[in-house]
């Protein structure tokens, strides 16, 4: 027991709760150490936004840089966003936004497996995704899913195996339809006791390939994960995890109707209900072209909606302290614009890029990290990925420079390199 610990137990005792009180508490996860996330959501980006034209502007640029938007204010004085992300500007006391996050990766795979993992792509090794590790790392209700994905993830479990993977929905929700995933909702119009009988018949088969499959590491992981499925299956408790439509409609409203805003309301849902890691994504920023259209028509305001319920609906619910939550795509844009389209685009850009994390013990209200005048390098020291994934692990109580082993024996640690960056957490 910490010392912290010690003193709130004396704290609870003279609310007349004892020692015993206490410990039974905390064996049924009831007490969790201050300053530590118990659940996340990772919010991925794929095709990288322009940082130039979200959290990153330049209104003092060269127009051939700086390009069509304004900053407006946010609630944080000192902080502002691209104006057309005005509830997220009313949100920015409960996220952190991170300016010259930098690499060197500019295609798609490779920015995307160093994003979502934390480690730098290595051919010989396939590295976790943040929400495998969460999944192998705290413990879950047996009838939920630990892992999450709406409606699938672009990183798998890596090394982890394949019993760490996500449940992936393979669609987002739809406002005012009911949701089913598949795998969860019985189908078909078959019947709970069906269902039972069925997988007697299945077990049965199990017993007679026992032999055959038992060192086999691939057939005991998707074991697992049928396990798994079975007793999801037959939870009402996941059933209704999944269902948003239970919530009031004054919860609903903090939400928009678009398919992501849903699929951030179904987040907020199923981390209430026990589920440790969610992932969510929201395609469509690779803009070569027409950058400025597709960003204020459509992408912008979707993220906006969408991400700004996210943080409002976690406050409301009293789940903001113990989700943290990080928003990112797996680069930036160039700040120069180039002549493809009418308006024109931006195109891939590694070396400098924004990113978003909240929630947890992660201070929110605040810049940390500065690009330079055009926003096409760091300012002074960079921030690397490995740094926010240490960060984001941190957030949750869990030492990045933890080692695991590989199948051959090969000590692997959670990330390889980077450090947590103090400003950002308590």
């Amino acid at each position: 027991m910490t010392r912290r610990q010690a003193i709130r137990v004396g704290a609870l005792g003279a609310a007349g709760l004892t020692l015993g009180n206490y410990l039974q508490l905390a064996h049924a996860g009831e007490v969790r150490e201050r300053g530590r996330a118990t659940a996340a959501i990772f919010v991925e980006l794929p095709g990288g936004p322009s940082h130039l034209d979200t959290f990153d502007l330049k209104p003092d640029a060269p127009t051939e840089i700086r390009g069509e938007f304004n900053p407006i204010a946010t609630t944080v004085a000192g902080i502002q966003v691209s104006e057309h992300l005005p509830k997220l500007a009313a949100q920015a006391d409960k996220f952190a936004i991170l300016r010259g996050v930098t690499h060197t990766l500019g295609a798609h795979p490779l920015g995307q497996k160093f994003i979502n993992t934390g480690n730098r792509p290595n051919a010989a090794l396939e590295y976790p995704a943040y929400g495998s590790v969460v999944a192998k790392e705290l413990p879950t209700p047996a009838d939920l899913p630990a892992y999450v994905s709406i409606p699938r993830a672009s990183q798998g479990p890596g090394y982890l195996g394949v019993k760490y993977s996500s449940l992936a929905t393979n669609e987002a929700p739809r406002a005012g339809r009911p949701f089913n995933v598949r795998g969860i909702t019985l189908g078909g119009g078959m019947t709970l006791k069906e269902f039972e009988r069925r997988k007697g018949l299945l077990q049965d088969l199990d017993q007679r390939f026992a032999a055959i499959e038992q060192q086999d590491e691939l057939l005991d992981g998707l074991d697992e994960f049928s396990r798994k499925a079975y007793r999801m299956v037959t939870s009402k408790r996941t059933r209704d995890a999944f269902d948003i439509s239970q919530e009031s409609d004054a919860f609903r409203g903090m939400f928009a109707e678009d398919s992501f805003s849903q699929s951030c309301l179904l987040a907020v849902r199923l981390i209430e209900s026990g589920v440790r890691f969610v992932t969510l994504t929201l395609p469509g920023w690779d803009t070569h072209q027409e950058n400025f259209v597709k960003l204020k028509e459509e992408l912008l305001p979707k993220l906006d909606a969408g991400v700004a319920g996210l943080f409002a609906g976690l406050s409301a619910k009293g789940l903001l302290d113990s989700t943290a939550v990080m928003v990112t795509g797996e680069f930036g844009r160039t700040p120069k614009i180039n002549n493809r389209s009418p308006g024109g685009g931006r195109d891939h850009y590694p070396r400098c890029m924004c990113m978003l994390l909240g929630g947890g013990p992660i201070r929110g209200g605040q810049v940390v990290g500065a690009s330079d005048a055009t926003a096409a390098a760091p300012a002074a020291e960079g921030i690397a990925p490995e740094d926010v994934a240490a960060t984001f692990y941190h957030a949750l109580g869990i030492d990045h420079q933890k080692e695991y082993q590989s199948s051959t024996g090969r000590p692997l640690m959670v990330v390889r390199d980077g450090k947590v960056l103090s400003q950002l957490v308590s």
